[in-house]
């Protein structure tokens, strides 16, 4: 069974692997409804999914009209301005058929001038803000992509009392040792904070380069069970995250097969082993 842990100050005992509903950004409907029997068989309590991912939300929202209780709910906006944003906030409510949000989260931040925007006096934030006092939104979260995503929710935390927040994590990263240095500071400012870590890309072996793609994702992820298992477990070592799972159908079962067995992260020589056997290699510097 996948370990439940306060997901932050939100007060919800949230699974440790939450499904990331990218997985849904072509799938058809029965499709998504087999997966949401697979969460339901293992019991996974928090979804997360954003505007921005396609015909996710509507592949959901058929789901929460009666299901809804079953899940913490999180979306998010990649709109800066307070406008664009509130209209798709809203936007969101409607396709997920959904009262009200457990979580908004402001997507994608990775520049300094996008973060000016979206804290300005008519930026994102101010949307996301109005959704949590009307009841629209129960908590605020920000995600970032790249090598300064770090950096970039330090930064935002210094500006506004964020409840979540959502970044890259892995092996090949920590090797990175300015990337390492600044995920470990921005986690011990989030212990402090009690702020909710998420962390994706966590299966991720490399960029598809010049191979034919076999997921729907940008990058090639880890596909046999005994990678999954060590990257899975990796992550999930450092105490107190949650982990996305990919945005795919197909390894799904595989990573949550590996989070429901976690006990202990892997040695530093189990995960170079893995890494040189599988040729893994970083994703940045690269698309974001």
């Amino acid at each position: 069974m996948i370990t439940r842990l306060p997901f932050g100050r939100t007060g919800h005992l949230s699974t440790r692997t939450l499904f990331g509903a990218a997985a849904f950004y072509h799938a058809k409907q029965g499709e998504a409804s087999q997966v949401m029997e697979t969460l339901l068989k293992n019991r996974v309590n928090h979804i997360d999914t954003a505007a921005d991912y396609g015909d996710a939300e509507m592949r959901l929202g058929s789901w929460m009209e009666y299901h809804r209780d079953k899940f913490f709910l999180a979306s998010k906006t990649d709109q800066r301005t307070y406008w664009k944003a509130r209209e798709q906030i809203h936007r969101s409510l409607g396709r997920l058929n959904t009262e009200y949000l457990d979580l908004i989260q402001l997507h994608g931040v990775t520049e300094e001038a996008e973060l000016d925007t979206l804290t300005g006096s008519d930026g994102g934030l101010k949307a996301a803000i109005e959704a949590r006092q009307r009841g629209l939104a129960r908590a605020i979260g920000i995600t970032s992509h790249g090598l300064q995503a770090p950096v970039i929710i330090l930064k935002a935390l210094k500006r506004f009392d964020f409840d979540a927040v959502m970044l890259a994590y892995n092996f090949m990263l920590m090797q990175n040792p300015e990337y390492a240095a600044n995920f470990e500071e921005l986690m011990k400012v989030c212990k402090e904070n009690n702020v909710a870590v998420q962390l994706i890309k966590t299966v991720q072996r490399r960029l598809w380069e010049d191979r034919p793609p076999f997921a729907d994702t940008w990058y090639e992820p880890f596909n046999d069970q005994t990678a999954i298992d060590l990257a899975v477990h990796y992550a999930l070592g450092q105490p107190g995250v949650f982990i996305n799972t990919p945005g795919d159908m197909r390894i799904l079962s595989m990573v949550l097969d590996a989070a429901s067995r976690f006990e202990k992260a892997p040695s530093e020589a189990q995960m170079q082993a893995m890494v040189q056997q599988q040729g893994a290699r970083p994703i940045w510097p690269g698309p974001k």
